[in-house]
């Protein structure tokens, strides 16, 4: 899961990454409005986390300049600034949802999942498949109804293969969902997480098992 991250203080900023970092996400971060749209117009990705008090443009030139694409990705506005005129005019330029300054980290990560898991967006909270039940919002995945431990990536990439059901995920995809803008990644980083992945669902006795296809990606599909 791949969002967005908006914001110019540089301590909050890590604070913030690091909390969705370790909740299954992979955060992409801008500090100013240029950057921040240059970002949304090359990755699609699943949620924007907007800062308004940005050093070059207020945060709300970026909400308009989203919507002003049509784009449908879900934004959460965070702020400092009083008062009730500030959040309806957040909220009448197309934002989803507003979290003010101070904020508990814990709300800003819920308040995120219920944006991605309401109707027309992309997420839902329990997938399941033949034997595998995978809670996305607690991060736990029972296979024959017994938890099995997987790491933050290895979940990640789990969902996404849930998601996409019996179609392929191309290797630079699943990357692309795996890693954030500067992480540090091996040419065999994916293939040595699959090879990971697939020995668990196999240890656990999964009914799904992951295909390689050549040259392309992976198929997560029912065992023959």
């Amino acid at each position: 899961m791949r969002i967005l991250l908006v914001e110019d203080n540089s301590r909050l900023r890590a604070i913030i990454s690091q909390a969705f970092t370790g909740n299954g996400f992979a955060v992409d971060t801008a500090e100013c409005a240029a950057d921040a749209e240059a970002a949304i117009q090359a990755i699609p990705y699943l949620a924007v986390i907007l800062d308004l008090g940005l050093p070059d443009r207020d945060g709300m030139t970026v909400l308009s300049f989203i919507r002003g694409k049509d784009l449908t990705v879900p934004v959460l506005v965070l702020t400092s600034r009083d008062g009730k005129e500030a959040v309806i005019d957040g909220l009448n330029r197309g934002a989803d949802d507003y979290l003010a300054k101070p904020f508990d980290m814990d709300e800003l990560i819920a308040r995120t999942r219920v944006l991605l898991r309401r109707p027309g967006r992309a997420l839902s909270g329990t997938l399941s498949e033949q034997n595998v039940e995978f809670d996305t919002v607690e991060r736990r995945v029972r296979i024959n109804g017994t938890e099995i431990l997987f790491s933050r990536r290895e979940l990640t990439a789990l969902e996404q293969f849930m998601r996409r059901g019996n179609r392929l995920i191309a290797k630079a995809e699943m990357e692309e969902s795996l890693y954030a803008f500067g992480d540090e990644v091996e040419s065999n980083a994916v293939e040595v997480l699959i090879h990971r992945l697939r020995r668990k669902l196999s240890t656990a006795q999964a009914s799904l098992e992951i295909h390689n296809v050549r040259g392309v990606g992976y198929i997560l599909a029912r065992k023959a």
